[in-house]
């Protein structure tokens, strides 16, 4: 059975990829940069290995003698600016990928997303199509330029990398400014959903085994959209707030007022500290942008599916419930 380096193996997305290749037999390494937070992969057999993708260093001995790479380790924080997210996304890939290159590893996996085509308004690009900016977050900047700066011209030079494209992932286990809405929503404490706001809504699971599904049959070189299903995030939230039996949101702000609300918390946070939600960046990616991107030819070349909004919600509520009642306060 093949042997598989996993970057950003204790995240949301890689302990799922991670979890299905321990399945599947197949022997993982992972890299960790706590090695408290990795209780659950020794559980499983992965072969855990201190590290960061940013100390170029720490990557070569762990993956040496590897069959393949996937590279899903990312900063990731919307409305929260950091150093981290180009030293993460854009020196740790190019750190990641040299490595792959220098210790020839036959194939990777490179974890890209749509956010790197911005807001496509209203339209659903394929893999084809390139935005050049301006991009509404850090995250989305940073993703571009490790997509088109760094795997890109790499794949250019011959590197056996696959590239794919992910759209939201939601799911259990998440930890992003997503969930919070989401708990927010169960809790009757989420006040508004914007309107016209839109994802592709892909499941961990599904986006997970895209990532596989890429590794087996993927074709060095080529770019893959493993993308779920596309709703508005307010239908999203309505969906929620159906399966769960709780209030839907009162409010549902339009691209203008959150643009206005936006330059208003652009001058209040030089002077307090703002939450993330509420934070200028955050509120401009949720103006009634569309992060869309066609999965078409994923389904086509590697099997790819994704499960409708209605079923992957209903599981992620079930683990959310019982994550709150756990969590409860005892009287």
């Amino acid at each position: 059975m093949p042997r598989y380096f996993v970057t950003g193996a204790t995240g949301f997305l890689g302990s799922e990829i991670t979890k299905q290749l321990i399945t599947r037999g197949h022997q993982v390494v992972a890299l960790v940069r706590d090695p408290a937070r990795a209780t659950l992969l020794r559980a499983l057999g992965v072969s855990v290995h201190e590290g960061d993708i940013t100390q170029r260093d720490s990557l070569r001995a762990p993956m040496t003698g590897v069959d393949g790479v996937f590279h899903c380790a990312a900063w990731y924080k919307v409305g929260e600016p950091s150093r981290l997210a180009y030293a993460t996304n854009v020196l740790g890939t190019r750190h990641v990928l040299e490595t792959m290159r220098d210790l020839g590893i036959a194939r990777g996996v490179y974890t890209s997303t749509v956010a790197v085509f911005s807001d496509t308004r209203g339209e659903v690009p394929d893999e084809t199509y390139r935005y050049d900016g301006p991009h509404l977050s850090h995250y989305d900047r940073t993703k571009w330029q490790a997509h088109y700066q760094v795997a890109q011209p790499m794949i250019a030079e011959g590197l056996p990398l696959v590239i794919v494209m992910p759209g939201l992932v939601y799911g259990p286990g998440d930890t992003s400014g997503m969930r919070t809405a989401l708990v927010d929503l169960l809790r009757q404490r989420l006040p508004f959903t914007p309107r016209r706001t839109a994802f592709c809504w892909g499941h961990v699971e599904d986006t997970a085994r895209g990532h596989i599904e890429a590794m087996e049959r993927g074709v060095p070189g080529e770019a893959y959209i493993i993308a779920g299903p596309r709703h508005t995030f307010e239908e999203a939230f309505d969906t929620v707030a159906s399966l769960a039996k709780v209030r839907r949101p009162l409010l549902h702000p339009g691209p203008r007022a959150m643009r206005a609300v936006a330059r208003v918390t652009s001058l209040a946070e030089w002077l307090v500290d703002l939450p993330p939600a509420l934070t200028p960046e955050a509120l401009r990616v949720m103006a009634g942008t569309t992060y869309f991107g066609s999965s078409e030819k994923a389904k086509a070349a590697l099997g790819f599916r994704a499960r409708p909004l209605v079923e992957g919600m209903d599981q992620t509520l079930e683990h959310e419930l019982r994550v709150l009642q756990r969590d409860k306060p005892s009287r």
